[in-house]
């Protein structure tokens, strides 16, 4: 469904991609995970055509999108859950929730994927007339998650979506996640909680500055002795 190939990425002299290269198959759940600063979060960026790799190629669904607009991504069926949250603080639960699905023509279906959200993330349902930037940081990740969600996309980016969570909602937005995989969306997974994401991924590549060093399957990793060492404690 996804393929990375060979992409270099600079900011300006900083070559903060060197040549990584992955893929992602269709229904499966794909982690990235590494210390701050090993690139995670531009691999993402660049997937999702929020930033230009200076050289290598994204396919998406057989089709180059190296050169797509972001907008256009996600309209061909990616959205990207991006880290922080970044949920529309002045806008109300529900209109964070239309925003995420500004992109659909199939306008006559929103009102059932409404219902599915708001099944899903209860809390949301009776938060729906509330100020997303007045909301706990837990029930903001569980919004960004559904207003990704509303664009019924093929392909989910996470990115980081642990971050600042307590553990019991971490617990929470885990199970989550596995859930939208269980329910048909492929996954790809960027985290600094790497037990985490080991546990529910099926495939796993490790970045240290700007490299692929390792991958394999998830669960392996979760016993191989330099992933443990450096990520697992």
């Amino acid at each position: 469904m996804l393929k990375v190939d060979n992409i270099q990425v600079y900011y300006g002299a900083i070559h903060a991609i060197k040549g990584v290269s992955f893929q992602v198959e269709e229904g499966k759940i794909v982690t990235l995970i590494g210390a701050n600063g090993a690139g995670k979060t531009t691999i993402m960026h660049t997937v999702s055509g929020l930033i230009k790799a200076q050289s290598g190629s994204v396919s998406f669904s057989n089709t180059d999108i190296s050169n797509t607009r972001a907008h256009t991504i996600v309209e061909m069926g990616m959205a990207h859950v991006p880290e922080g949250r970044r949920v529309f603080a002045k806008m109300t639960v529900r209109e964070n929730l239309e925003m995420g699905a500004y992109s659909r023509k199939d306008k006559g279906e929103l009102d059932a994927d409404f219902d599915m959200v708001y099944g899903r993330f209860p809390r949301l349902k009776e938060r729906r007339k509330q100020l997303a930037g007045t909301m706990s940081g837990g029930e903001q990740q569980m919004l960004a998650i559904a207003r990704a969600l509303m664009s019924k996309p093929k392909l989910m980016l996470l990115d980081e979506p642990s971050m600042g969570l307590a553990p019991i909602l971490v617990d929470e937005v885990f199970s989550i996640i596995k859930d939208i995989n269980k329910n048909g969306t492929t996954i790809l997974l960027v985290e600094q909680n790497a037990h985490k994401a080991l546990s529910i991924a099926d495939h796993a590549y490790v970045l240290e500055t700007g490299n692929v060093v390792l991958s394999g399957n998830a669960k392996e990793m979760l016993t191989h002795d330099a992933v443990r060492k450096a990520y697992l404690g």
